[in-house]
């Protein structure tokens, strides 16, 4: 195995398209993923898959609202979600949060929690961890031309690379350790207009998704599957396997 960077950040979204938290030390790894990321969403129930998902590229002030968990608090073994809104309310994952967000809605909307444990899936949209570099992120700013803040990705994992370490893109296909928890690097990740929504003002800026249409073939960042759970903390070595 070769170390080929460090943990430098690590976020979690509770609530899918919502603000999430950046965790300062250690989070556990599940087999699905970030313990508690992406375990409640919104849902047109009108529409079917990936497509009945209330997101941010639909309402972009859902960004203002950020959502953490409380963990001492769990429920039935899974994590409490409280949710502060722009204004400084704070409210839980019920229905009066329900009628907050449905006032930027044209459609009618619900709630869906999800409980992977019992084989319930998350609100993922494709394997269980996004992986984003330092390098890459310093390469794209230099392509955009402007501050690019890493949080326009909603990554997961932000790696910060070796001077010798090995692009992200030829870990595609190979597992890496991060402290007790493996993971198999499955495919770069296809990104989409969210990206152009600023995380804290939500102003749209679609240059930035042309930028990375045009050099980068819609392609940034990894998405990884868990291989095995364990934890992970900030400032672990991110030692790379061959297949």
């Amino acid at each position: 195995m070769a170390i080929v960077g460090t943990v430098r950040e690590m976020y979690r979204y509770p609530v899918k398209s919502f603000a999430g938290e950046r965790l300062e030390t250690e989070c556990r790894i599940e087999s699905y993923g970030i313990f508690g990321d992406r375990l409640h969403a919104f849902i047109d129930e009108t529409k079917e898959g990936w497509n009945s998902f209330i997101t941010a590229r639909g309402i972009p002030a859902m960004l203002s609202y950020r959502a953490l968990l409380e963990e001492k608090g769990a429920e039935d073994g899974e994590p409490c979600v409280i949710v502060t809104a722009p204004d400084g309310k704070q409210y839980r994952w019920n229905e009066e949060l329900l009628r907050e967000i449905q006032q930027f809605a044209r459609v009618k909307i619900s709630m869906k929690s999800y409980r992977p444990k019992s084989g319930g899936g998350t609100g993922i949209d494709d394997s269980h961890i996004l992986i984003v570099t330092n390098r890459s992120l310093l390469r794209l700013e230099a392509l955009w031309g402007k501050e690019l803040d890493p949080r326009r990705f909603r990554a997961n994992l932000i790696v910060s690379l070796n001077d010798e370490g090995a692009e992200e893109s030829e870990w595609i296909g190979k597992s890496v350790t991060i402290g007790s928890a493996e993971l198999r690097i499955d495919k770069g990740c296809e990104r989409c207009a969210m990206i152009g929504l600023h995380p804290d003002t939500q102003e749209r800026d679609p240059s930035l998704l042309k930028v990375v249409n045009k050099e980068l073939k819609l392609i940034f960042g990894v998405y990884a599957s868990v291989v095995k759970p364990g934890a992970i903390a900030v400032g672990d070595k991110v030692l790379l396997r061959s297949p």
